[in-house]
């Protein structure tokens, strides 16, 4: 059965923050933080090609979540070149949320044709 897609992240009962991975919030450094789904969908910020570590190219994008945060993942389902600023992406559905970095694909893929 495939995992149910969103993200996992952490809110403070302090002071609200939310956050993604973090072991405390960033704003008041309390440890009191409570895990809670979102579905997943963000705006790209930022995005690069990476050849690091591997023989073929890679997306690595940050990604703002509309709960508040930013957090680097993966855009994978499209050439790395192709994922730009401001595209929409969502979490890859059955990707293993515990496997490292997240994996998202873009929600309105683009077209190749648009772009030779």
């Amino acid at each position: 059965m495939p995992a149910e897609a969103g993200l996992i992240h952490q809110l403070c009962h302090w002071c609200g923050t939310a956050s993604f991975r973090r072991l405390l919030c960033p704003v008041c450094a309390s440890s009191d933080l409570e895990s809670v789904r979102s579905d997943g969908l963000g705006v790209v910020v930022r995005s690069s090609v990476v050849h690091r570590y591997s023989e073929a190219a890679r997306n690595e994008s940050l990604v703002r979540l509309p709960e508040g945060f930013v957090f680097r993942c993966q855009v994978v389902g499209a050439e790395p070149h192709l994922v730009y600023v401001g595209a929409r992406v969502r979490p890859v559905t059955g990707a293993d949320p515990d496997s490292g970095e997240p994996l998202l694909e873009l929600c309105d893929p683009v077209r190749r044709a648009d772009w030779q």
